[in-house]
């Protein structure tokens, strides 16, 4: 198993805004949402992971390879943050590892006796559900 990678604190940048939706009597007057954008491109991690990070189909990322990510799932502005970096690392991490390149492999002669015996079988059968011939 590899090591897990860790983010710089300074390569974050992080703001805090109002959270949407429904809420109490402090909805409109505490900034308790964060805001979190990661500059992949500038950022410290190893090529390969930043190329495995662009080019995941996300949404978050925009066309300049920055991550955006809205933490709002939390009441205090601290849990809110701890939430952003924890799913920053999670995204991170996701990619840390490549992939194992999928070798082509040919399918066995057994499987391909099964396919053939299913196929006639299904041939048969609706064979057996036309009208009889004169």
């Amino acid at each position: 198993m590899t090591a897990l990678i860790v983010i710089d604190e300074a390569q974050v940048e992080i703001s805090a805004i109002r959270a949407q939706g429904a809420g109490g009597q402090n909805v409109n007057k505490v900034s308790s949402a964060i805001h979190l954008r990661f500059d992949v491109i500038a950022s410290g991690l190893p090529d390969d992971v930043k190329e495995r990070l662009l080019a995941l189909p996300d949404s978050r990322v925009t066309t300049e390879g920055v991550f955006v990510l809205k933490a709002q799932s939390h009441r205090t502005q601290e849990q809110n943050r701890l939430d952003a970096f924890a799913r920053l690392s999670d995204w991170v991490n996701s990619v840390a590892t490549p992939q194992k390149p999928r070798r082509a492999t040919k399918p066995t002669y057994a499987s391909k006796q099964r396919r053939l015996e299913s196929k006639s079988q299904r041939s048969s059968t609706k064979q057996l559900r036309s009208k009889p011939q004169d």
